[in-house]
């Protein structure tokens, strides 16, 4: 679906500018924008490489561990249902710390791990169980302490204060992982009543 609306906004904007007579323009950006696409690639390599070897150093040293075991409790209380032992449960705290350490690379094997293990819990395998909507509520509001990959654009767009966006981050992503269980618990609330036997 995403590419019929691509292919639509290109050859839209391709009849438009044919129609007002102005493909030189259209010619000359695709020219710029081609060459503005390598430059900001080619700085977003570096710093990315710089973020994902603090990543690594994380992981190694035991940060990811010990933040997850710090948010253990806070998760049990979310996913009441799954073992503290299971395999779903550590996957997505390893998920959770790697996203707040703003290692979103690092994050997804552990997500799509987690539901893969949560689907073995869920009772009706056609859809998705209240906890699989819980974490990937969670997963894509999450809270986000060093936004790094903002940083790698900004800095490779040439910003004067590239981490000046870290106390904005830290404040919008609360925000929205707030709004995200909210709304979750009021849904589960409305699900629970609507369907009381499932």
């Amino acid at each position: 679906m995403v590419n019929v609306v691509w292919l639509l906004l290109i050859v839209g904007g391709l009849v438009v500018s044919a129609m007002h007579h102005s493909m030189l323009a259209v010619t000359q950006a695709i020219v710029t924008g081609s060459e503005k696409a390598v430059e900001i690639a080619f700085g977003f390599v570096g710093i990315m490489a710089l973020w994902l070897g603090l990543a690594k150093i994380a992981e190694e040293s035991g940060l990811m561990q010990g933040l997850a075991r710090v948010m253990s409790p806070l998760i049990g209380r979310l996913f009441p249902g799954i073992p503290k032992d299971h395999p779903a449960m550590g996957n997505m705290l390893m998920n959770m710390s790697a996203n707040i350490l703003g290692m979103g690379g690092a994050a997804t094997p552990f997500g799509l791990k987690a539901m893969e293990e949560l689907q073995k819990l869920n009772q009706v395998k056609d859809r998705a169980s209240a906890n699989m909507i819980t974490f990937l509520a969670i997963n894509t509001a999450s809270i986000n302490l060093i936004p790094a990959t903002v940083i790698a654009l900004r800095v490779a767009a040439g910003s004067r204060n590239p981490t000046e966006i870290v106390g904005p981050t830290i404040i919008a992503t609360c925000v929205s992982s707030i709004v995200a269980i909210t709304a979750d618990r009021i849904f589960r609330r409305i699900y629970r009543d609507r369907h009381p036997n499932g």
